[in-house]
């Protein structure tokens, strides 16, 4: 069968389907490097909800495999391809529809970037808040394929507490609204959140309804240096309690590699912790007394926008930065913040019997953590070794009560991991549901249920 043409005629002259081999692999997988994928038959980048429902029922008519895509940011191998799939790409659904300032709510296509949305309504005096760390480039729609979080999670929560409504395709082409625009709504059953994190498994997203907010004052950040990573770790739940509005952590290895790119006076320092307060500047006066309580070396804040610029941008470097020392192969686990020191002991643990660099940073303020392995591009034997140690993390995690994502999602990566900390009826539970919106399995088949 030809797919491409079949789909063509299916969809009408206007519809822009991709099948030139030269291009098609730029479709085909999203950042992660540990997922596979397949080449997918052809790309259709959608323009409307209708582009999106006929392309669906042509595939579920045939049985064909259906991946939705926004920007390929991701990094659990979610956005891959199958073999003979047909990728529907969102990004050109970029049209920010609305934006009501009365009812602090936007509707937008889920192609608009997370970061061009906040700007736009920053000059409105309103704020779009979660802000995952890809949040220039990420689209709305992959934010909420993935419930994302960011470093605003500690007081402000993930996608999901943002997301009012949504417009989905479901399996057999129908277009289905789940949420509504109202703040409280309990007339039906909460299907909304059954599709936010789903990653694109039970229908494509194509309209959302978020939730904006007053613009919240300029931040006072407070940066914390300790000797070592575990002492920077102990203080976490009582700074949790001051309700920050974010609060990050970084280890040795993952200072040393911002250092070595862009020196910031960090050479020496065991571990750091970055916290924010767009409220109370007390907080971060409280604050900075915890930390010299728990052993800090230093600690200072200022309310100056210019200096808490410079401050969060050591956070904001750390991936990039250990990225620049090979491959880097981003985990992200969430355990409970009390866990978080075990954590980083059972890391460092991996890394010495693994004989890998490995840099501990991430959201202390919800333990949402991101151990990072880091090894030399084309060491087959390092790679082997690095694989072990991702899976070895997530073990880790699990062990103290945490589990195998926080905001990455589980993809094709981790679906070994996610069925380990399922209980079987759960997971039947899961399937059933899937079933029911996708009855024929054509949704990103083998990616996020077990």
């Amino acid at each position: 069968m030809d797919i491409a043409g079949e789909l063509r005629r299916a969809l009408g002259g206007a519809a822009t389907v991709i099948d030139d081999p030269a291009i098609l692999p730029a479709y085909s997988r999203d950042q992660s490097q540990l997922a596979t994928n397949g080449e997918p038959a052809c790309v259709l980048i959608a323009k409307s909800t209708a582009e999106v429902s006929k392309a669906v029922t042509f595939a579920n008519q045939h049985q064909i495999p259906v991946i939705a895509r926004g920007a390929g940011s991701g990094l659990s191998g979610g956005a891959n391809a199958t073999s003979g799939s047909i990728i529907i790409s969102l990004e050109k659904m970029q049209q920010i529809i609305s934006i009501d300032t009365k009812n602090l709510i936007a509707r937008v296509e889920p192609g608009v970037i997370n970061a061009n949305l906040d700007q736009e309504v920053a000059k409105l005096g309103l704020a779009y808040l979660p802000d995952p760390a890809s949040r220039e480039w990420s689209t709305i729609g992959g934010n909420v394929a993935t419930n994302a979080g960011g470093m605003c999670c500690v007081k402000y929560g993930v996608t999901a507490n943002h997301i009012r409504a949504l417009t989905v395709v479901i399996g057999d082409g129908s277009i289905i609204q789940v949420g509504h625009a109202v703040k409280k709504a309990v007339t039906h059953l909460d299907l909304l959140h059954l599709f936010v994190g789903s990653e694109g498994t039970l229908g494509i997203v194509t309209e959302i309804t978020v939730a904006l907010t007053p613009r919240p004052k300029p931040p006072v950040t407070l940066i914390a240096t300790f000797p070592d990573i575990s002492t920077a770790a102990t203080c976490i739940p009582e700074l949790v309690a001051l309700r920050p509005s974010m609060l990050e952590i970084m280890d040795q290895t993952t200072l040393e590699a911002v250092e070595s790119w862009k020196p910031m006076g960090f050479a020496k320092v065991g571990a750091v912790i970055i916290l924010q307060s767009d409220e109370d500047p007390e907080i971060c006066e409280r604050a900075a007394a915890i930390a010299t309580k728990s052993g800090a070396l230093d600690a200072s804040f200022s309310d100056d926008p210019r200096d808490s610029a410079d401050l969060i941008q050591v956070r904001k470097l750390a991936y990039p930065a250990l990225e620049r020392r090979g491959v880097a192969l981003l985990d992200d686990v969430c355990v409970p913040i009390s866990a978080i020191a075990q954590l980083v002991i059972k890391v460092r643990e991996i890394a010495e019997k693994e004989s890998l660099l490995i840099g501990i940073f991430g959201h202390g303020g919800d333990g949402n953590m991101h151990p990072t392995i880091v090894y030399d591009h084309g060491d087959s034997a390092a790679a082997a070794r690095a694989q072990r140690a991702f899976l070895a993390i997530i073990e880790a995690a699990q062990s103290l009560g945490g589990t195998a994502s926080g905001e990455h999602g589980i993809g094709s990566i981790k679906v070994g991991a996610a069925k380990s900390e399922s209980d079987p009826k759960l997971l039947e539970l899961q399937r059933s549901i899937k079933a029911i919106f996708d009855p024929n399995g054509i949704f990103n088949p083998g990616k996020k249920l077990p």
